[in-house]
């Protein structure tokens, strides 16, 4: 797989922190190896909605990465609770199900972007690298294949 330049925080150097939403074992495993390759470390995971706020508030991470479509509460409900405790929470909604009225109303309820299903690890760099914006530094590309 593909080695992209790291992308840190910007405050201190350390790697981004995620936490992955996906009520998909498969899915979350296959995010944590494209956070991998962005230098990113997986700072928890979750498998529905509920835990995704409860996980939210322990692990207070830089990026959350949600699906729409899990048991219990679904992802656009959870970002939205997330975000009315937290407003500077950074959710990426992750979802197969890309209807325009699900990618509005999660945009409408916090969510910053939305990545379609199956991720392309280059597409998610770029959300990943703007959703972050000036908290973020990205490694020199001389050192990031090493």
């Amino acid at each position: 797989m593909e080695q992209f330049a790291p992308v840190k925080r910007a405050k201190d150097g350390q790697p981004i922190r995620y936490l992955v939403v996906d009520d998909s074992v498969f899915a979350r495993k296959n995010l944590a190896r494209i956070i991998g390759t962005f230098g990113g470390q997986v700072a928890g995971e979750a498998g529905d909605g509920v835990t995704a706020i409860t996980e939210y508030e322990r692990i207070k991470p830089d990026i959350v990465l949600m699906d729409i479509t899990m048991p219990q509460m679904e992802g656009i409900e959870a970002a939205e609770k997330i975000v009315v405790q937290h407003p500077e929470a950074r959710i990426v909604m992750v979802s197969s199900v890309g209807y325009q009225e699900n990618i509005v109303a999660a945009l409408q309820r916090g969510a910053r972007h939305f990545v379609q299903k199956p991720v392309k690890p280059e597409v998610l760099y770029e959300v990943i690298k703007y959703v972050l914006g000036d908290d973020a530094t990205v490694a020199s590309a001389a050192g990031a294949g090493v």
